[in-house]
């Protein structure tokens, strides 16, 4: 098989934006391809929110008699926001002018998209940490209205473009999915984006190129669980190394019914430890 078609897959918990007390957290996979059994088997003890693009392996995940329990589906708006921001992208053009390039086309349409878009970021930067029960009641009063507005927009607009049409395309991704996109209003612990899992990935794709073969399927899963380990405890605060080389150092004598207090959320420095009693 093709190297190339092998698949990680990086699923994030991060509960700071509203003010839960969980700790973030971050799980890799590795699967020798994109078919959609291996995110339904990487969830296949969860129930609830599970924001991610419109990726179709997920779709057995919503079924409404799934067990334990439905997924619930939320969009992300700045995968929404993506391709109008390409079809409105001034400063890659000032880029273009610069250089002697011709200038690209730039949309009014995706100017004024992501215009709107936008203006609901700037609403959650404001509610950023705040609980979820003071989240969902801004979003009520402020981001609501935005959104039923920018509802009747986006099908005026839509009724105007041909099928082929790019910005039709990014029109129909949002309208296509749009009670996910707008879950976040009625729940004030989901995010306007999945960027938390952005962040986490970046630093794997920022190296991929140079550890883009691990050898062998094991090799990947190993890889895939370093990825976790690393990319936690970064979420944490916590320096890789630094906890990983403790860890290591003596995991094999520490108590198994208190390996939680090696969890990055959890882990002391040997420096800043608290000395044992005598």
């Amino acid at each position: 098989m093709d190297p190339r078609l092998r698949e990680g897959r990086l699923y994030v918990r991060d509960d700071r934006p509203f003010g839960g007390q969980g700790p973030p957290a971050a799980m890799c996979y590795y699967s020798r391809d994109r078919r959609g059994e291996h995110p339904q088997a990487h969830l296949a003890d969860y129930a609830g929110i599970l924001q991610a693009d419109a990726f179709s392996g997920y779709n057995k995940l919503y079924e409404g008699d799934r067990k334990p329990g439905p997924i619930v589906a939320a969009g992300c708006w700045a995968h929404a926001r993506r391709p109008f921001f390409a079809l409105a992208d001034i400063a890659e053009n000032a880029r273009r002018k610069a250089q002697g390039k011709t200038l690209a086309v730039i949309s009014p349409l995706a100017l004024e998209a992501v215009r709107r878009i936008d203006a609901l970021f700037d609403i959650e930067r404001a509610i950023n940490g705040e609980s979820a029960a003071r989240r969902r009641m801004v979003r009520q009063e402020s981001s609501a209205p935005l959104i039923a507005d920018l509802e009747v927009w986006l099908r005026a607009q839509r009724a105007k473009l041909s099928r082929g049409n790019d910005l039709a395309k990014a029109i129909d991704y949002l309208l296509k999915r749009w009670p996910s996109f707008t879950r976040f209003l009625e729940d004030g612990r989901i995010c306007l984006s999945n960027n938390a899992a952005e962040r986490a990935m970046r630093g794997v794709a920022l190296g991929r190129r140079s550890w883009l073969f691990a050898g062998s399927d094991r090799g990947g899963q190993r890889a895939a669980a370093m990825y976790s380990l690393i990319t936690t405890a970064k979420m944490n605060d916590v320096d890789p190394q630094a906890w990983l080389a403790d860890v290591l150092s003596r995991i094999a004598d520490h108590p198994a019914q208190r390996i939680d207090e090696l969890l990055p959320w959890n882990w002391q420095p040997p420096a800043t430890a608290p000395r044992q009693a005598a």
